[in-house]
């Protein structure tokens, strides 16, 4: 009788629970790198960074290997002054192994306590190296990102656009144009703003309390917008977190008959009691999110259900593995999920192979609209969007590579393109456990 080691079996158990589960490409993963002179034994060599401007500030982020294979991560919004954040980072991570992704990310959080590791800019900054390391990762295992997250739950990953930099101004023609720009575009679902900092019927600079011919404005625009668009397109509306608590309240009960998908952040997102008020005197659904970090940040929203749509931003709340813990406790309370999303499309993609895998996804922004020549030559791959959905690839990794070429029209004057970080009076972590 032919003797049957441990490995082997490990091996086959292994293989038929992959092939049960309708994961082939998991099971040949699992087949290629299981035994130990096969698995990848990569060390971090460097972290290096580019900086762009497009819809805002983002940081581009690429973690080094020594055998070659580079991750790309990004990262945005409080992404200002993370570059030096990053590079120290990157000296704590050399020589540890990129596929222990929670083990790094996990050893920078705990030894920050004392830095601003609970958010901001410390954690949008290893943010950025997160996501490199997972792009590390499925490069060096040769499968896509979704499949080392949990392999996906949907194939394709719906997208809503936000107008981007026009006004909608009821009977304006660049107003219509932009709308029906957007439907042509394919898309089915879109956002608008109503703050408006130059509204004539606004009385104080710095009280954003809205007058009533404020809010009058506001529900105009929504009203236009939903009648341009139908009844069937899902509408959002954002007012980036500027009103009090009775102007938020206002708005949203005046909206109630225009069935938005959502109204986002009416007030700022620091207190929560009054986000909930404002949930709980209307029907309108609430969202907000883009400003919260980890998931500890969004567990008290959750318990006290002050909204009903979360919206974490994947390139600053802590990563890709930190928005689907996010996503996972959301949906212990019955919350959908709808990504906030600025970026590239690095960042978007990265952010579709979440979307990807967790159950409770609703939608995921787009904010470049304004910008579609840049967007759409940004990576090598071309245009990742089809018809208001995007297909996270099976390819390894994220499974886009920048266009240097076009992402250097973007780059912020007098910043380093992803050069070696000076080693001077940093040193090296450890290796990996």
């Amino acid at each position: 009788m032919r003797h049957t080691d441990r490995r082997t079996l490990l091996k086959s158990g292994l293989m038929s629970v992959a092939g049960i589960a309708g994961l082939p490409s998991l099971a040949a993963a699992v087949q290629e790198v299981s035994t130990p002179y096969k698995r990848p034994r990569l060390k971090i060599t460097d972290v290096r960074t580019a900086e762009v401007r497009v819809h805002g500030y983002q940081v581009h982020v690429r973690v080094h290997t020594d055998q070659g294979i580079v991750g790309q991560g990004e990262c945005t919004d409080a992404a200002m002054g993370t570059v030096p954040l990053i590079r120290s980072f990157g000296r704590q991570l050399a020589g540890q192994d990129p596929l222990n992704v929670e083990a790094a990310f996990e050893r920078i959080r705990t030894s920050g306590v004392f830095a601003g590791a609970q958010a901001g800019v410390y954690v949008t900054a290893l943010t950025g190296i997160e996501i490199a390391l997972w792009d590390i990762a499925g490069k060096a295992l040769g499968v896509p990102v979704h499949q080392l997250l949990g392999g996906k739950v949907r194939n394709r990953v719906r997208v809503y656009c936000d107008s981007g930099a026009r006004e909608m101004i009821p009977g304006d023609e660049q107003s219509k144009a932009r709308i029906q720009q957007i439907q042509q575009l394919g898309f089915t679902a879109a956002k608008i703003d109503i703050d408006d900092a130059a509204d004539p019927a606004r009385f104080d600079r710095v009280n954003w309390t809205a007058s009533t011919g404020e809010i009058d404005h506001m529900i105009a625009k929504v009203a236009f917008t939903r009648e341009l668009y139908g009844k069937t397109f899902d509408l959002a509306v954002d007012m980036h977190a500027r009103y009090d608590a009775g102007t938020g309240k206002r708005v949203a009960k005046e909206l109630e008959p225009l069935k938005l998908m959502w109204l986002e952040e009416p007030v700022p997102a620091e207190n929560i009691d009054a986000m909930r008020d404002i949930r709980e005197s209307t029907s309108t659904p609430i969202q907000c999110g883009e400003n919260v970090y980890l998931r500890w940040g969004f567990r008290e929203l959750l318990e006290k259900r002050a909204v009903d749509i979360i919206a974490p931003d994947l390139q600053k709340c802590g990563g890709l593995l930190e928005g689907r813990k996010i996503a996972d406790l959301a949906h212990t309370y019955y919350v959908p999920v709808a990504p906030h999303a600025v970026t590239s499309p690095i960042g978007m993609m990265a952010t579709a192979h979440v979307a990807a895998v967790i159950p409770n996804f609703l939608c995921q922004e787009w904010h470049w609209i304004d910008d579609l020549d840049l967007w759409r030559n940004w990576v090598k791959e071309g245009e990742i969007i089809e018809k208001g959905f995007i297909t996270p690839p099976d390819r390894p990794g994220l499974g886009v590579e920048m266009n240097e070429e076009t992402a250097r029209k973007a780059q912020v004057p007098g910043t380093p393109w992803f050069e070696p970080t000076p080693q001077a009076g940093g040193r090296g972590g450890r290796g990996g456990d």
